[in-house]
């Protein structure tokens, strides 16, 4: 965050005496946001001669009003989009509402009222909001998900995955509240139990539909290379979420049974020191496996580590529990007998939800063994020492030497993994595999604010597509809401009842909706074409517009938005809907505002209201110190002292230029003659800023220092009004340096830039104009301040041309007077001149 001796003191006032114009942001800003609307200025054609330039911001949930951390986001993205007009390109930069989800739902149970009149209501509060910060948005293209316009298309995107094998519906493991008697999202469960009623939370199994993002694993991880424009934290984090490991799948026996207990290992190398086997509380194996006098005391384990977090319990430092389930497999490779337990540290959604325990080369399985008290066998051993399982205090994980391994006893670690894979093929035991942490996307949800997921059931034709001419599927609006937390559609039989598109007769419609995900993972490619009623959107304006030139948002998408996003782009690409498979070249990720320490929430009492500072400031304070208080990626705390710092930098800008306007409004800068030393060096320090404005802004959003560039012109020019007398103001320069100053702070303060600009004598707008270019002849220095020191201390000071001689410069520097009292008419041992800095006599 700045300091505060970083905001340069703008109370001093210019003398001159000059009557000014008062700065009231509240009346300006609102006739600028009404000029520019009228004028459709920010009205994005769909082709021009211009290059184009496609600038998104993530768009909001509109759950409420936003707070000023929600408008950093917009106003980075305002920066950039106004910029790049400035710059010639032709600049999409539109904006909608992720309007789908539970939020709304829960608002209709809680506040009784439906969740489109809740979420209607929340998108015009939003939109107001934005509107009074005067974010350049293209209006024409707003969209929310929650549009049958919209979410029709939503719906065909679904069809083409299910057409094309990517789209399934199967039994997989979910959150059950038994009390509200339905299925929760894993966001729905807080601490174990229903966010809504409180009630424990258990773990069933029911058909659900997923999305078959697997399939693209090797695809999404490996084309993270050709993201050059992202963040190498967030293409870090995509790739251990999709998780890629090679190694070997093996068939472990149930005794007894026709079952067999699939695991993938990285480390067949170990397979002779499995000595039992574990699955995942979630895995369907647990209650098949279990004997039937184990089952009351199996619920009660489940529930416990059902309270835990399903992360956090895979953790090498968490205490490792387990069930014994009462049955037996078989190892393959030795033929002995093992137990198979449920343990809370395996994960269903990774492998296959079953692990081989290797208690002697894995830590997790160590600890587990050394509480149950099963058997610890070592079959690899250090190169330079025997390894006794009743004396390890921990697992032996490294490379070694393998023993008690049948075949390949003796054989380095290192070759055996490939060695051991090779032969689990020929014998037919095992198979060569690659498996990703990513597991397909389930994409069903149990509720009724969302996309109806587009499918019918007939007894006769089974899973039945609804025909894209059919499109949308539309959520009714006559639904009862109760407290039981069941969708409604599970009740409205208008809705449920319908006719097989293929036999005609009758038939059920899914009652599930779709994950918000889904809506948001395709919401740029809607912005092309807002309004189209034919298609989702077409090809070769697509193809035009994308990919994002620039996207901007939260990290904490980094994973899941981010991801989905680029696996429904591939499809697409695919399918040859798109000819581009990646979305957006480049990624920004903000970082947060925080207040009193913490992030901002409506819970902790600390949201600060954009609505009041622009009432309080002005919109063009808040975008300049929201952008200000740190460098754009970094979190900041929000700080009264800093807004009040920034507005008295705006105000002491306002009464700047109107100082001057009289002396400038009838001048030009034709045959701009600079009359001395004092006129160059301003005039310097107007193009080398100017410079350095356009680099922070080009070199990675540096707007922060940016901004404390305008400062510190503004503070140059105030200098110079200050100690040069008005009938000696070179007017020409200074119709430069405020005209310069407008262009280059139109994107920040875009408001106060309009006024200027119009004051000025223009007809035109600031907004359309081309960005400030800097002229490098005016940025050499032609004097040079040089220091003097004598005997290593500096005694005196000398401006001199900057390319002089150093015997001129000796010349000089001997007849100065102070220089003279300290030589004193000693002999001079050493004259040291460091080209345009220092001078160093040594007496």
């Amino acid at each position: 965050m700045a300091e505060k001796s970083d905001i340069i003191n703008f109370e001093k006032e210019i003398s001159g005496g000059v009557d000014m114009k008062e700065y009231r942001p509240q009346e300006i800003e609102k006739k600028w946001q009404e000029v520019w609307e009228e004028k459709k200025v920010f009205y994005t054609p769909q082709r021009s001669e211009k290059p184009k330039y496609y600038a998104l911001v993530m768009f909001p949930y509109p759950s409420g009003t936003l707070h000023v951390g929600h408008v950093k986001n917009y106003v980075i993205g305002d920066i950039v989009a106004r910029y790049k007009r400035m710059r010639g390109y032709n600049v999409l930069h539109p904006f909608g509402y992720d309007a789908f989800g539970l939020p709304a739902e829960n608002a209709a149970i809680e506040k009784g009222i439906h969740p489109e009149e809740w979420t209607r209501k929340n998108i015009n509060t939003i939109r107001g909001q934005v509107k009074k910060l005067g974010i350049s948005y293209d209006w024409s293209r707003e969209i929310a998900t929650c549009d049958e316009e919209y979410y029709k298309w939503t719906q065909w995107i679904f069809l083409q995955l299910y057409k094309n094998g990517l789209a399934y519906k199967k039994k997989a493991a979910v959150n059950w509240c038994p009390k509200c008697k339905t299925v929760l999202a894993n966001e729905q469960v807080k601490d174990g139990k229903c966010e809504r009623c409180g009630t424990s939370v258990t773990i069933r199994h029911l058909e659900q539909w997923f999305f078959k993002i697997t399939d693209y694993a090797e695809r999404l991880l490996n084309d993270l290379d050709k993201l050059t424009g992202w963040p190498e934290h967030v293409k870090t984090m995509q790739r251990n979420w999709i998780g890629k490991s090679t190694g070997a799948e093996i068939d472990f026996p149930v005794e007894g049974s026709d079952t067999k207990i699939r695991v993938f290992t990285t480390r067949p190398d170990t397979l002779w020191g499995v000595t039992f086997m574990a699955l995942a509380p979630e895995s369907p194996l647990v209650e098949e496996l279990v004997l039937e006098e184990k089952k009351e005391d199996l619920q009660e384990f489940l529930e416990r580590v059902k309270q835990q977090d399903r992360f956090r319990r895979t953790s090498v430092e968490a205490e490792k529990e387990g069930f014994f389930l009462g049955r037996y497999a078989i190892n393959p490779v030795t033929g002995e007998r093992i137990p198979i337990y449920v343990a809370n540290y395996i994960l269903m959604e990774y492998g296959t939800g079953a692990i081989m325990g290797v208690p002697a080369h894995d830590q997790r399985d160590f600890s587990f063994a050394k509480k149950y008290g099963i058997p610890i066998k070592v079959v690899i051993k250090p190169a330079d020492r025997d390894l006794d399982p009743e004396k390890m205090e921990e697992a032996y994980e490294g490379e070694g030497i393998m023993v008690n391994s049948g075949p390949f006893d003796g054989t380095p670690s290192s070759e055996g993994i490939e060695k051991v894979i090779n032969w689990l093929e020929e014998k037919g035991i095992g198979k060569r595999s690659v498996q990703y942490k990513l597991r397909d996307w389930l994409i069903s949800r149990q509720r009724y604010w969302g996309a109806p997921i587009p499918i019918i059931y007939c007894e006769k034709c089974g899973v039945v597509p609804v025909p894209e001419e059919d499109l949308p599927v539309r959520l009714p609006k006559d639904v009862e809401f109760l407290p039981t937390g069941q969708s409604p559609l599970s009740f409205h039989e208008g809705f449920k009842r319908t006719k097989c598109p293929i036999c005609g007769g009758e038939a059920q419609r899914e009652t599930d909706t779709m994950d918000t995900f889904v809506d948001s993972s395709w919401y740029f490619l809607r912005y092309v074409n807002p309004h189209l009623e034919d298609k989702p959107f077409e090809p070769d304006d697509v193809n035009y517009w994308l990919p994002v030139d620039q996207y901007i948002g939260g990290v904490e998408h980094a994973v899941l938005h981010l991801l989905y996003s680029r696996f429904v782009t591939k499809v697409l690409h695919d399918l040859g809907y798109l000819n581009f498979d990646e979305p957006f070249t480049n990624l920004f990720t903000q970082g947060m505002i925080y207040k009193d320490g913490a992030k901002m929430s409506k819970s902790k009492g600390n949201v600060v209201s954009p609505d009041e500072m622009i009432e309080k400031y002005g919109a063009d304070t808040l975008r300049m110190y929201i952008l200000f208080m740190a460098p754009p990626e970094k979190d900041a705390e929000w700080s009264d002292a800093g807004i009040e710092g920034v507005h008295r930098f705006v105000k002491r800008l306002w009464n700047t230029f109107y100082t001057v306007l009289p002396f400038v409004k009838e001048e030009n800068t034709e045959n701009l003659v600079l009359k001395n030393s004092t006129e160059k060096e301003l005039r310097r320090k107007l193009h080398s800023i100017i410079k350095k404005i356009t680099e922070d802004i080009e070199g990675g959003f540096k707007f922060n220092t940016a901004i404390s560039g305008l400062m510190e012109l503004v503070n140059h020019l105030s200098q110079y009004l200050n100690s040069v007398p008005q009938e000696e103001w070179n007017r020409k320069l200074l119709r430069e340096i405020v005209e310069k100053l407008t262009l280059a702070l139109s994107p920040f303060a875009p408001h106060l830039a309009e006024e200027f600009w119009h004051d000025l004598g223009n007809e035109n707008l600031v907004v359309q104009q081309s960005w400030p270019s800097y002229d490098p002849k005016a940025l050499q220095v032609e004097e040079v301040e040089i220091a003097i020191q004598i005997n290593g201390k500096v005694r005196d000071k000398v401006v001199v041309p900057v390319d002089i001689s150093e015997e001129d410069l000796k010349k000089i520097v001997l007849e100065r007077e102070r220089v003279k009292e300290y030589v004193d008419g000693k002999p001079i041992k050493k004259f040291l001149y460091v080209r345009g800095r220092i001078v160093n006599i040594v007496v």
